[in-house]
């Protein structure tokens, strides 16, 4: 195997990440990580680890790319939201000087990010998804009419790992969480919500009974599907998956076909699903490695081997896929010395 550089931009917490790729290139290449942040734990299993500017300063793209420059990286992988739109603008700029950003395009981007786009993406292509309102009125009449009935689920349109998410159970609940909710949005610093009506940045839904399953759907880096692997989510800690079981089940692969074959996204895509009395019914799209990816891993969907393969120009990537159902994991605590880095 060539010599392979990756990076992880935005490396966080996800020491796990690190060591998966680590394992995956066999000491043939280094594993380089970077965030802004001089004590983010995941630095510390890198190869090489980084600080760099905030993802919104002017000198951040330059920033990678002289680190790409630098060290020869093969390939750049983002784990963060945030970062997605911001590092799909500027992929040619890095596939100029050999690296390439496995990132999906910005259509994808956009649609996964943006709820309400999502909503729309999904009707669109007649997939299920639960009824979904971005005018409170609408969602009032609704409910005078019987066509919406509570449980609801109130969400921000822009947001990730459950923040600012409530559960209203009345009609007096659901007006005054929205509107605190309002009040809590109106002093982000998100830029797409300070470009909209405050009136459109908050979605409300139906909440659907029945279980929960997180989906890797995974594509190739020419969009073309390979595979999805689902994991019933047992229980959920901070906005992500904390304890879930390996499952596999025709209709929900099934529905990461469709969703792969109409996304056409690059990599790996986390899905949110809920099956309510055998439907499946899509819920949230993230198209990057997500929380629960772990899970996936260890139950024998070894994704970090298969981008290393893809990454290198190979195709065998079948010996990696040894996915097993009925498979428990749940995540735990533990402390590690961080030294910290110098900001640049």
């Amino acid at each position: 195997m060539p010599q392979t550089n990756i990076l992880f931009t935005c490396a966080g917490r996800r020491n796990y990440l690190i060591k998966y790729f680590k394992e995956a290139l066999r000491g043939q290449g280094s594993i380089l990580a970077v965030d802004m942040d001089a004590h983010a734990s995941a630095l510390i299993d890198a190869d090489i680890y980084l600080t760099v500017p905030s993802i919104f300063s002017d000198n951040y793209i330059k920033s990678l790319k002289d680190i790409c420059i630098s060290h020869k990286v093969d390939a750049l992988i983002s784990l963060n939201d945030l970062e997605l739109p911001i590092l799909s603008k500027h992929k040619d700029e890095f596939e100029s000087i050999g690296t390439k950003v496995i990132i999906s395009n910005e259509f994808v981007i956009d649609t996964a990010f943006d709820k309400w786009k999502t909503y729309q993406f999904l009707i669109s292509n007649s997939i299920l998804t639960p009824l979904t309102y971005l005018d409170l009125n609408d969602a009032l009449i609704d409910l005078d009419h019987n066509k919406l009935n509570f449980p609801l689920v109130l969400k921000p349109r822009w947001g990730s790992a459950s923040i600012g998410v409530d559960i209203v159970e009345s009609k007096e609940e659901l007006i005054l969480s929205y509107q605190l909710l309002k009040i809590k949005l109106s002093r982000t610093v998100t830029i797409m919500e300070r470009l909209v009506d405050p009136n459109s940045t908050i979605l409300i839904q139906e909440k659907l009974k029945g279980k929960e399953f997180g989906i890797d759907i995974i594509n190739d880096f020419e969009g073309n599907y390979f595979g999805s692997f689902a994991r019933e989510k047992l229980s959920m800690r901070c906005g992500e998956t904390d304890k879930a079981k390996s499952i596999i089940n025709s209709e929900i692969s099934n529905t990461g076909k469709v969703l792969s074959e109409k996304l056409r996204h690059l990599g790996t895509l986390d899905c949110d699903v809920f099956v309510d009395e055998n439907k499946v019914y899509v819920l949230e799209l993230n198209p990057r490695f997500g929380g629960g990816y772990p899970f996936s891993h260890e139950a024998g969907i070894n994704t970090a081997a298969i981008y290393v393969e893809w990454i290198t120009g190979g195709n065998a990537v079948d010996a990696y896929n040894n996915y097993k159902e009925s498979m428990v994991f749940a995540k735990h605590e533990k402390l590690i010395n961080v030294p910290g880095l110098a900001p640049v």
